[in-house]
């Protein structure tokens, strides 16, 4: 595609407006009861399901959509990621988050120089740290071992890491790894913020680990020196050595800062702030709270992902599909929002994450050139576990504005209960709602229905159903680290997709660096 070609002047985009004025005559109600379809739209890939057959979509849309991508490139754009081209050109610079979860071996270059072995030695690093502080060999001033971890870092050096936290939390292996330890993400610069992470710890049990690649992010640094006052009031100023170390890039603040330049964890200018989970970033805290052997876990369920985005072939690739069918509800069918709607409370810190991750990438108004968007670009995300988002926003979401709906279900639950006289396990209900809504959705419920139920007539129009209403279905088999990663890689890859396909430059922020300058 030329540069200077805006997507929206191809063939296969207005061909897609087209379409998208024939699909919106129809209704899920009749696109479902044709098996051969619904039969086309279910895709598996290790253990993860995704069924999209309630989108409004019809086997024509998807080919529409697979001659879209191929006219943005979006294979070609997909493989210069991975070999390590400045894709980021607002910036000159690779994007690799693909590099922070490869295998030891693979080869991945920037600028010339393979970086898997400076991701390992960081790895090495912070899995030999991590050792020592759950060991005991690594003891605070006082002598005593360091329980308790507060990671400061704010947008992408906390959304992401708080997500796999929480989603952890519940994972039986790691409850395990994580007895008599803590962790605590402080990210706000209100006080109350660090009033809330500080009280109940004692400073001479609290390793202090501070989040920013050049040590300079404002909210951070203050943070970063309140506790340190809290550590050298306690403790004096010698202990800071002991109780704060960094992840960053500038050594020289570090250690003017009072950190030993050796307790710093390096990440890259290859890694956005938003991608950073699987970097220092994420994977020190997290090792520090459950060990490392349970973060390369995770970090080998997000390299799964990355394998299946770059190798397998387009009908069949997950990120790819999901990528597509956003651009298809944004640009085409004009809805602007999508809810992520996970049924595990697990997940409960996910829609944080993406939403970050998604507006924050692709929240753009200008092509990658440069060029004014004559369409919108990005969408808004938000979302709640079920079934709690059921007794509140879904009533907009049945019956008022319609927004795709992303469902994410789980077969085995992390914390099974079943209790004796009860039909069904409290999981089993959770699932049943998870399976329940999308059908809700799609079909509806017409005033015949209501009447036949001996609905009073003046009720019959407040409680009709539209349906027609689109959504998709990622089931995974189960919620351990492996499987978080997964998820973290599916939707990483999946807003990338959506932004190769605007043609804009998905890596760049501009409009949050303007906060930063403007307070």
């Amino acid at each position: 595609m030329a540069s200077s070609t805006l997507i929206c002047d191809t063939q296969p985009w207005k061909e897609l407006e087209a379409h998208a004025e024939d699909v919106k005559k129809s209704h899920l109600r009749d696109l479902l009861s044709d098996d051969e379809r619904s039969r086309s739209m279910v895709v598996e890939f290790d253990g993860i399901l995704l069924d999209y057959s309630r989108q409004l979509a019809t086997l024509e849309t998807k080919e529409k959509l697979f001659k879209l991508a191929e006219v943005a490139s979006v294979k070609e754009k997909i493989n210069r990621m991975y070999n390590g081209e400045h894709i980021n050109s607002t910036e000159n610079r690779s994007v690799l988050h693909v590099a922070l979860r490869a295998p030891r071996d693979a080869v991945i270059q920037s600028d010339g120089k393979n970086v898997v072995p400076d991701v390992w030695n960081v790895l090495d690093k912070i899995k030999d740290f991590t050792e020592q502080i759950r060991s005991g060999s690594w003891v605070g001033a006082t002598g005593k071992e360091l329980k308790d971890v507060i990671a400061v870092g704010i947008g992408g050096s906390f959304l992401g890491p708080l997500f796999v936290h929480t989603a952890l939390q519940t994972d039986p292996e790691a409850i395990e790894s994580a007895r008599g330890r803590q962790l605590r993400f402080l990210a706000n610069v209100d006080p109350i913020d660090v009033a809330r992470n500080i009280t109940g710890l004692n400073p001479e049990t609290t390793l202090v680990v501070i989040v920013s690649k050049t040590f300079t992010t404002a909210e951070t640094m203050l943070n970063a020196r309140t506790l340190r006052e809290w550590i050298s009031s306690a403790l004096g100023p010698s202990a800071v050595a002991k109780h704060m170390v960094a992840v960053s890039t500038n050594l020289t603040l570090v250690e003017k800062f009072g950190i030993d330049p050796n307790n710093a964890f390096a990440f890259w200018d290859w890694v956005g702030g938003r991608y950073s989970v699987c970097s220092a970033v994420g994977v020190l805290p997290l090792s520090l709270q459950y060990g490392f052997s349970v973060i390369e876990k995770f970090l080998k369920g997000a390299s799964s992902i990355d394998q299946h985005m770059y190798s397998e072939q387009f009908e069949k690739n997950l990120p790819v599909l999901l990528g597509l069918l956003s651009v298809w509800n944004v640009s085409f069918l004009g809805y602007p929002a999508r809810a992520i709607l996970p049924y595990s409370q697990a997940l409960e810190k996910f829609a944080p994450h993406i939403q970050q991750v998604s507006m924050e990438s692709n929240g753009k108004g200008v092509s990658i050139d440069g060029v004014p968007l004559p369409f919108e670009a990005g969408e808004i995300d938000f979302g709640e576990p079920g079934t709690n988002g059921q007794h509140s926003f879904y009533q907009l979401i049945h019956q008022g504005r319609v927004i795709p709906c992303d469902f994410i279900g789980v077969v085995k639950s992390q914390q099974p209960v079943y209790l004796s006289g009860e039909v069904v396990s409290n999981h089993d209900e959770l699932m049943s709602n998870f399976f329940a809504q999308p059908d809700a959705l799609a079909y509806g419920k017409t005033s015949e229905q209501l009447q036949k139920e001996n609905v009073p007539p003046h009720l019959v129009p407040h409680k009709i159903f539209s349906g027609n209403r689109p959504s998709l279905s990622l089931l995974l088999p189960s919620l351990n680290a492996y499987n978080i990663g997964q998820l973290l890689a599916i939707y990483e890859h999946r807003i990338a997709v959506e932004g190769f396909i605007w043609g804009i430059n998905s890596f760049d922020q501009w409009g949050v660096e303007l906060g930063k300058v403007s307070s």
